[in-house]
Parts: structure tokens; C-alpha cells; sequence
């Protein structure tokens, strides 16, 4: 065991504010999600403490602005290579706050390490345009030029699924772009943020840049985004807490990646074998908590019967249990009350026609991997975001009809089709009604550079680190008259 996590059992863990760990007067058990152990206790802030951190980052900011991008860079740098050196000991605290199978957790280490490196890139290349002013003939014997500033202090929320990369997401594009940060993670997963912090830290990044404030989101979050200081809010997690977020923000910014029920359209030319290994990872990697995993497929009724077969057979042979085994590939979902939840939604097939074909119970407490066939749009397997390892599989007669089933949602992340049509990929990337279409793949690919967000109630505004970046400063046009 790593000397962070050795420490965690010994120690409790205070929030960042200022460059400083501050006690608070409460703290609270934070409990492994698979085995049910108490891992440390966590420091609770209230609304005074959150304020505290608000104003550390505010008074920083102008810090952080004149820094710079070189320097900037520089500190993403020494992040990416502290977080490389401390690589094995960053995933164990991911897989046991939040019960990621020990290979995922690897994953997103590799991902968060990427995700500061572009970071750091792109801190050298945040600019802007010169504008011609004499193609107006107002204009004539002007010039003028557009630059990019920061926007100050940046309020981050963070969700639980990915509390490492998705802590980079917001973390990395503010520190390249000259902001500071007041970041609150996810409740059940802030030793990674807490970590990451410490990196940062020794990396050199000026006190008050990166404060994090773990606590109850009705009090923390609710402060930062109140806060007329806060300039921005960048927000991963549901949708009814994201609308909230925009209700309660003002003329702040919002970027806000919310929920989903990614679908993937299998066409009647594809040979099945080539891809149930990748709708298996897009199905259940992460027990399926993840914003993009696939929830719904429809597949051409010439190839349905045998996706159905190979897929549960495959779903069958994943292994469940301890998070720290390299073998494991499915383990417990972040709490007992979401196992309950969708055991519910579960129940509620078995008063239709749905088949569930695998899974649909729990194992040592952990949910099976679940497939269900021919189940209606109105299930709430269907219509809403499961974030659970559930798979909804239908049939349908053509592209067309697929996409109609897709586009009947709430959510518009991402989609994915397999064929070999080219007019058929052709059509469904100008038909579906999503952030992102992923030709030839399942709905759940990302890698971090790209742009990332969806429309409908899969939220507003994009993220990958240059999309990021735009988000987090703001557009100064400069004009001079030579006249």
C-alpha cells in the first residue's frame, strides 16, 4: 500500500484552501463502496469555509493572469511527470474510493496523465485573430486584433465516475488559460482530488490557484455557484442538479456535461464477432458508470438474433469481485441505494415483454452484467440514464427506424452505428441528434483532446482542453485607428 493511502487511515483529510490543508469542525466516514470499510474520515465544509476558499482563489487570480504561458506550462508539466512516477499509487486510491476495477482505474491515470500534457500544450496556444476592418468602408484606416484573457475564478464540480480525469478536465484547461479554481469533487470520491492537489503543489502552482473544498453539494456547491466572484461554473453530473446549477448562476458561465443513454445502431452488413468485444467494454466497463456507456442498442433484425447470443454469452464470462484484482471487470456500483435503484428498474421489465437474457441480480452485492431484449421505449431502462452495467437490446427493420428510436430521447450525448454503408454512415451522422457520432465504434469512445458535450439534456457548452479553454476566457478585441 502506497504511503498516501497508508497515511489515509491515520490521518484525517483537511481541504486545500489557500495552499494549506484547514481543519473544519466536522468530518465524516468515507466508506469503500465494495467492501464496506471505512477508508478515512473526510473534512466537511460549510458555507463560511467554501466562501474562504472563494476568496483565496479571487485574491490569486491576479497571479495567475500576468503568469506566463510558458510558465504555465511548465507546472503542467512537473504534474505530468510527478503523476506518471506516482501512476500505480493514484490508480489504487481511484479503485478504492470508488470501486473501479483496478484496470480501468490504470486507464484513467494513462487518460489524466494525456489530459495535463495537452493542457500544458495547449497553454502555448490560447490566441487570437487580427480582424480586416477596411472590408467595411467604415473601417478603412483601422486595424485591430482579437486576444483571449482569463476569466478568473473558476468554480469546478466534479462527479465520482471518473474522479481523476474528470478532476483534468476542468482542472488542466483553467491553470493553461490563467484562471484559479475552487473545486469541490464528488463526495464518495475526493482523494483523488485531494492528490491531485498535492501534486500541483509540489509542481510549483502559487497558493490560492487550486483550492478544493469537500463537503455536502447543498452547502459547498451551492456556494460556489452563488458566489459573484465565481466567474464560471463547470459541472459534471445529472441533469436536475446541472439545471440547477443554471437556474442559480446568473450570467455566469456554465459548462455543463450531463446525463445520457448512448445507443448504437448495428447494421444488417456487420460481422458480429468483430465487435462484441467493444460493445462489451462500452457496456459494462466501469460497471457502466460512465456518461457515454452504452445503454441501448438497435440492431437490423438480419443480424439480431445472433448480436443477442454472442453479446450474453460474452456478458456471462466477465468476472465479478474485488476492484483490486487485475482480473476483475465488474464490480460494485458506488453505493447500495444505486444497486437498489436499479434492481427497481430491473423489476419493473418483468411486468412487459422484456426478456433479460443475462444478469438482472446481484452477486456478493455486486450487479450482474445485465442484457434485456425487447423492451419498450417507456421502461425506465429506456428512456433514462441507468448508469449501471444494463444493456437494453431491440430490433429494428432499417437505419431509419433506428435513428427515429434514438433521437426519441431525452439526452443527446453521443451515438455510435456500425456498417459498411457509406450512404447509411452518411445519414446517420447528419440525422442522429447528438454532441457526438462515433462511425464504426460504440457511443462510449472518447479520447481527451476532442471536443465533448452533447445537446438536449445532456447539458450546454464543450469540453476537451483547447473547447475547454474558450470556454474559460473571454474575447478582448483591441482596435486602433491610424487616422
Amino acid at each position: 500500500m502506497s504511503k498516501f493511502l497508508n497515511e489515509l487511515k491515520l490521518t484525517k483529510q483537511d481541504l486545500m484552501i489557500n495552499g494549506e490543508k484547514v481543519e473544519t469542525d466536522n468530518y465524516a466516514p468515507l466508506y469503500s463502496p465494495y467492501s464496506g470499510e471505512e477508508i478515512t474520515q473526510i473534512a466537511m465544509a460549510d458555507k463560511a469555509l467554501t466562501l474562504q476558499a472563494v476568496d483565496a482563489a479571487y485574491h490569486a487570480r491576479g497571479v495567475m493572469a500576468k503568469m506566463p504561458a510558458y510558465q504555465r506550462a511548465e507546472i503542467l508539466e512537473k504534474v505530468v511527470v510527478l503523476l506518471k512516477l506516482r501512476a500505480d499509487e493514484a490508480a489504487e486510491i481511484i479503485s478504492r474510493e470508488s470501486a473501479k476495477p483496478i484496470a480501468f482505474a490504470k486507464g484513467e491515470v494513462a487518460r489524466t496523465i494525456e489530459t495535463y500534457k495537452f493542457s500544458a500544450e495547449e497553454a502555448k496556444r490560447i490566441h487570437g485573430e487580427t480582424i480586416p476592418f477596411d472590408a467595411a468602408t467604415g473601417g478603412v484606416g483601422r486595424i485591430g486584433y482579437t486576444v483571449r484573457e482569463p476569466i478568473g475564478v473558476i468554480g469546478a464540480i466534479t462527479p465520482f465516475n471518473f474522479p481523476m480525469n474528470l478532476v483534468a478536465h476542468k482542472v488542466g484547461p483553467a491553470i493553461a488559460a490563467g484562471n484559479t479554481i475552487v473545486l469541490k469533487p464528488a463526495s464518495q470520491t475526493p482523494l483523488s482530488a485531494l492528490f491531485i492537489a498535492e501534486l500541483f503543489e509540489e509542481a510549483g502552482l502559487p497558493a490560492g490557484v487550486l483550492n478544493v473544498v469537500t463537503g455536502p453539494g447543498g452547502i459547498v456547491g451551492d456556494a460556489i455557484v452563488e458566489d459573484d466572484r465565481v466567474r464560471m461554473v463547470t459541472f459534471t453530473g445529472s441533469p436536475s442538479v446541472g439545471i440547477g446549477i443554471r437556474n442559480k448562476a446568473g450570467l455566469k458561465k456554465t459548462t455543463l456535461e450531463l446525463g445520457s443513454n448512448s445507443a448504437l445502431i448495428i447494421d444488417k452488413d456487420i460481422n458480429i464477432d468483430e465487435i462484441i468485444d467493444r460493445c462489451i467494454m462500452g457496456a459494462f466497463s466501469n460497471q457502466g458508470q460512465v456518461c457515454i456507456s452504452l445503454q441501448r442498442v438497435y440492431a437490423h433484425e438480419d443480424v439480431y438474433g445472433e448480436f443477442v447470443a454472442k453479446f450474453t454469452e460474452a456478458a456471462k464470462g466477465l468476472k465479478i469481485g474485488d476492484p483490486l484484482d487485475p482480473d476483475t471487470y465488474i464490480s460494485a456500483l458506488i453505493s447500495k441505494g444505486e444497486a437498489e435503484r436499479v434492481l427497481g428498474w430491473i423489476e419493473e421489465t418483468k411486468d412487459s415483454d422484456a426478456t433479460i437474457t443475462a444478469g438482472g441480480k446481484l452477486q456478493g452485492g455486486i450487479l450482474e452484467p445485465t442484457i434485456i431484449t425487447d423492451a419498450d421505449h417507456s421502461l425506465k431502462l429506456s428512456c433514462q440514464e441507468a448508469f449501471a452495467p444494463i444493456v437494453v437490446v431491440n430490433k429494428v427493420r432499417s437505419v431509419e427506424e433506428a435513428i427515429e428510436q434514438v433521437n426519441d430521447s431525452r439526452f443527446g450525448l453521443q451515438a455510435g452505428i456500425y456498417t459498411n454503408n457509406v450512404k447509411n454512415a452518411l445519414y446517420a451522422s447528419r440525422e442522429l441528434h447528438v454532441g457526438g457520432v462515433m462511425i464504426n465504434d460504440v457511443p462510449t469512445f472518447r479520447v481527451d483532446q476532442m471536443p465533448y458535450g452533447g445537446v438536449k439534456e445532456s447539458g450546454t457548452g464543450r469540453e476537451g482542453i483547447k473547447y475547454a479553454i474558450e470556454e474559460m476566457t473571454e474575447l478582448k478585441l483591441v482596435v486602433w485607428n491610424q487616422n
